[in-house]
């Protein structure tokens, strides 16, 4: 299980550059320097040996499984890991025993938890006692929210730490190590034409893995010459395409297809949405993230178009939190289809992005008195309340002021497609005055 014993010459040989060149010590990580700089939190807990159980949130290629073993390192503990892909409860558990040995001989155990966000609340809740006592330092790694996918109970016991992508100078440091210290880059003398380097870099999009998977490819497929291998900005490109090939099943490349997912859906073309939603699922794309996309997609693309819409993505949330793979495509294709199919208005994302930038320009207006509660005889005394008109009273609707003085506008205006339509005739009607 300690995943710190020297690898067989063999073993290095086939592993991947990503593993090959991942830093042995703290201070040759790269990048984090938020949590790991001078001063900053991480580097206090690690420098007083004062470690807490944390998750590590933040994007793929950015160091976190590296930072794990790190830690597990710096605190001499035995390092255990599991994968949220393919580990259950009785894995956690021999985990757990295993750790209580190492407690009573005095040794820490660090469990990483890779993609926890993946874990059900009964695997999380076999954690809870665990990391509640100490007797193992958990370390989990997300790339989604975990205030989404995080039992509360085990969110509270754990410091959340957000890791943010490479910037392209630390980049750029991974790049040069890999080229001066891994033996097979060595050996091949690798050069790069320029703009080569820099692509490769930009390319990268601040993700280390994505780095040394293209470059390793770009070694393997450059122009060979007199022993030394020149990579070029075409052997990038080709590189990258066959690094995407190769690793669209482990989803690196999900924020991509959930584009053009979102904006087939947007696009009301049911077809090419469910194309994009078999890729993901063929991918192994976690069935939650693409549900929460799909209730986005329906207040922002089709919004009171079609109010059916928010209630069928929410309601094919819940069915996929209740009933997992691979009943879940059923829902998910359901949901896609219909919300393909509907009518599109953008006019409540439109106005709410509208009314908050008004907002935020007149911090400084005032409630009207008309529109205030008068709970008590002194409020009413100062004018609370006073000239309301209760709708209700007026057959549920009557014309008052319900802006701040001297101010009117219309935010919302809905369009001609679906429910809207009715529902822009009805403002019409109440609201003649205002433009639509």
């Amino acid at each position: 299980m300690d995943l710190f014993s020297q690898n067989s010459d063999s073993q290095k040989f086939f592993a991947p550059l990503a593993e090959r060149v991942r830093p042995a010590r703290i201070d040759q990580f790269t990048g984090q320097k938020h949590l790991l700089g001078e001063g900053k939190i991480l580097q206090s807990i690690i420098q007083k040996d004062e470690y807490v159980s944390m998750i590590l949130w933040g994007p793929p290629g950015v160091g976190k499984t590296t930072l794990a073993r790190l830690i597990a390192a710096e605190s001499q503990s035995d390092f255990f890991t599991l994968s949220a892909v393919s580990s259950g409860v009785a894995d956690i558990r021999k985990v757990i025993s295993k750790a209580k040995e190492n407690r009573i001989m005095n040794k820490r155990s660090v469990l990483f938890i890779d993609e926890i966000h993946r874990f059900n609340k009964a695997q999380q809740d076999a954690l809870l006692h665990s990391v509640e006592e100490g007797v193992i330092l958990l370390i989990g790694a997300t790339t989604e929210n975990p205030g989404f996918e995080i039992i509360s109970p085990l969110l509270s016991r754990c410091r959340v730490f957000k890791m943010e992508p490479l910037e392209e100078v630390e980049l750029g440091e991974i790049l040069d190590r890999a080229l001066k210290t891994d033996e097979l880059l060595v050996r091949k003398k690798i050069t790069f034409q320029p703009p080569a380097r820099k692509v490769l870099i930009s390319l990268s999009g601040g993700d280390a893995r994505t780095l040394l998977t293209v470059l390793e490819l770009a070694a393997k497929i450059g122009s060979e010459k007199d022993g030394a291998v020149t990579i070029d900005e075409k052997i990038i490109q080709e590189a990258l395409q066959r690094r995407t090939l190769l690793y669209d099943k482990k989803g690196d490349y999900h924020y991509d297809i959930i584009s053009a997912f979102i904006k087939s859906v947007r696009g009301s073309d049911p077809d090419a949405a469910i194309y994009w939603l078999a890729r993901m699922l063929e991918s192994g794309e976690e069935p939650k993230f693409i549900a929460r996309r799909l209730v986005i997609s329906a207040s922002e693309d089709i919004g009171n178009a079609d109010p059916h819409a928010l209630m069928v993505a929410t309601s094919a949330f819940q069915a996929v939190t209740f009933v997992g793979m691979p009943e879940a495509q059923i829902v998910l294709a359901q949901a896609t289809a219909y919300l393909a199919s509907a009518p599109k208005s953008n006019a409540s994302y439109l106005a709410i992005k509208e009314a908050r930038e008004t907002a935020a320009q007149r911090q400084t207006d005032q409630v009207p008195l008309h529109l205030r509660n008068a709970p008590t005889r002194t409020m009413q005394e100062l004018g609370y309340a006073e000239g309301y008109l209760y709708p209700h009273d007026y057959n549920g609707f009557v014309e008052q002021n319900y802006f701040p003085k001297n101010f009117n506008k219309t935010f919302y205006k809905p369009t001609e497609n679906g429910v809207e339509k009715r529902i822009r005739e009805r403002l019409l009607q109440l609201w003649p005055k205002r433009k639509r």
